[in-house]
């Protein structure tokens, strides 16, 4: 069976990449829809990036509006002013919620007048104009990605749009950027990096190329991680945790995900729980569940990681998820009493959370049967 395999167009990593993009930027377009958050330009990240269009003389119009749990309604507005400000391309800056939001916007800019939810299940392939994926997380992997996740106000679900139009054009991955997030945001956010590609290499769509990646990932996320987490200002472990989450992109954008993402989703809708933190929260328990049914492909993953070379697969998927338990705890990963999810709320969810889950298709790609009902199980079992 033939598999396609998709990539952003270009990259630029490493130090000095923001400063070495100049001329890659100035052939995209004209002027530029910056789309980022408040805590970018509070920290001074929004201004290198100025500083580097100036330079190269290239206009823009700033809508610094996203948030961790970007929505139709900020699509709906972002849209309006890449209309009213007469942009021809993007520039998102920050975590995957504003590269998330550019390509939702980008989606929208060719028709305007069709609802955002219209797109859920109807992949985008129709020429967007150019978009730059600046990430100053290293987890989302969504600078390398033909996903976006946004949430319908209307109906409190998170949906799933994609289509090979929406990977961005340029990626910029300079390690200053990185360097200036929070050790509760590295940890959610490498956590969200590890689960794709873990993710992606159990999935029943994973592919001899994105099996390459997600290797790659997940070894230098245990060998990364908590080096990023524990020394901020570590800019190679920086790197290193950026090269990461691209790779781990690249492989569940080829591979997809399976039932972490697929229950991490209905958490986050319903009680705004951060994309990395609700995923951070199921991947024990999930990975615990699905082991027996990709016992070889734990197992790989285990020998690949230098964790063991014990032949008996049993033996070294067992050693892999005892190794992935000892990392949580080092990184601090709150418990969803911690996050102040109320209990009864949540135990009053389950159903609608199960059935959201299942209705995403992520759970199906897991390579064990799962049930609704299993699902629940599972959800019960974070308290």
């Amino acid at each position: 069976m033939a598999n396609p395999f998709l990539t952003p167009a270009k990259i630029i990593s490493g130090s000095a990449a923001l400063e070495d993009a100049g001329s890659s930027l100035a052939a995209l377009g004209k002027k530029a829809l910056i789309v980022t958050d408040r805590m970018m330009v509070q920290l001074g990240n929004l201004d290198k990036v100025l500083n580097l269009l100036k330079q190269v003389h290239i206009g823009y119009s700033i809508y610094a509006e996203i948030n961790s749990e970007p929505c139709d309604t900020m699509i709906t507005a972002g849209l309006k002013q890449y209309q009213a400000e007469q942009c021809d391309f993007f520039i998102a800056l920050g975590g995957g919620s504003p590269i998330d939001s550019m390509k939702a916007i980008a989606m929208m800019s060719v028709e305007p007048d069709r609802p955002l939810n219209a797109y859920m299940g109807h992949p985008v392939e129709v020429p967007l104009p150019k978009k730059i994926a600046i990430p100053t997380t290293a987890g989302t992997g969504s600078e390398a990605t033909q996903f976006t996740i946004i949430t319908d106000t209307k109906n409190d679900v998170k949906m799933l749009l994609k289509g090979g139009s929406l990977i961005p054009d340029l990626v910029i991955m300079d390690p200053q950027f990185t360097m200036t997030a929070p050790k509760s945001v590295t940890s959610a956010t490498g956590i969200d990096a590890l689960c794709h590609a873990i993710e992606a290499y159990t999935s029943r769509q994973a592919q001899p190329l994105s099996d390459t990646f997600a290797l790659s990932a997940v070894k230098r996320i245990f060998n990364n991680l908590v080096k990023a987490y524990e020394h901020g200002d570590n800019e190679e472990a920086r790197i290193q945790m950026s090269l990461a989450a691209l790779e781990a992109g690249i492989a569940f954008n080829n591979s997809s995900v399976t039932i972490v993402h697929g229950m991490s989703r209905p958490i986050g809708a319903l009680f705004h729980i951060v994309h990395g933190l609700s995923n951070a929260v199921l991947l024990e328990v999930c990975m615990n569940y699905v082991k027996d049914g990709a016992t070889d492909r734990f197992a790989e993953l285990a020998r690949y990681c230098g964790m063991t070379q014990a032949e008996d697969d049993q033996q070294a998927a067992d050693l892999f998820i005892e190794n992935l338990a000892a990392l949580l705890v080092k990184l601090n990963v709150p418990t969803l009493a911690q996050l102040k999810v109320d209990r009864d709320q949540f135990f009053s969810a389950l159903e609608k959370m199960a059935h959201d889950a299942a209705a995403s298709g992520s759970p199906a790609n897991t390579r064990k049967p799962i049930t609704e009902a299993a699902m629940i199980e599972l959800y019960r079992q974070l308290w």
